[in-house]
């Protein structure tokens, strides 16, 4: 593949917060399966984790927003669900333009990063 090719080397964002608390692209990714599944068992599936460990990082990032940011949903047919608020789906949103807005401002240095990044070293002197 040409080296033009290859794509720009990419940011994670990871938001602390003042409460010790984190927000990171793991948590948002949880919030959007969980959009899509309508599930918090599913959408922690489709990450390789167990319902505990997600339901633990919904439960986690309720605290820390001081707010729900998913809410469960009891009974019914199948055994309920799980969707976000408003406010989660809000979360989504905000996290996203913060990590486009982060993307976009460090482009120059990522393009110079990957340009360094494979170049051949320049032998010391003797």
């Amino acid at each position: 593949m040409p080296k033009s090719a290859q794509p720009l080397p990419s940011l994670s964002v990871r938001i602390d917060l003042e409460s010790e608390g984190r927000i990171g692209p793991g948590k948002i990714q949880l919030l959007e399966n969980i959009h899509a599944t309508g599930s918090i068992s599913a959408a922690g599936r489709a990450m390789e984790m167990s319902y505990k460990r997600a339901w633990d990082l919904v439960d986690e990032l309720n605290k820390i927003c001081g707010q729900a940011a998913v809410e469960r949903q009891t009974g019914g047919k199948n055994g309920g669900g799980a969707m976000l608020t408003p406010f989660g789906l809000s979360l989504v949103e905000r996290y996203r333009k913060i990590e486009r807005a982060a993307t976009t401002a460090a482009r120059k240095q990522l393009m110079a990063l990957k340009a360094d990044i494979g170049k051949p070293r320049k032998a010391a002197a003797k």
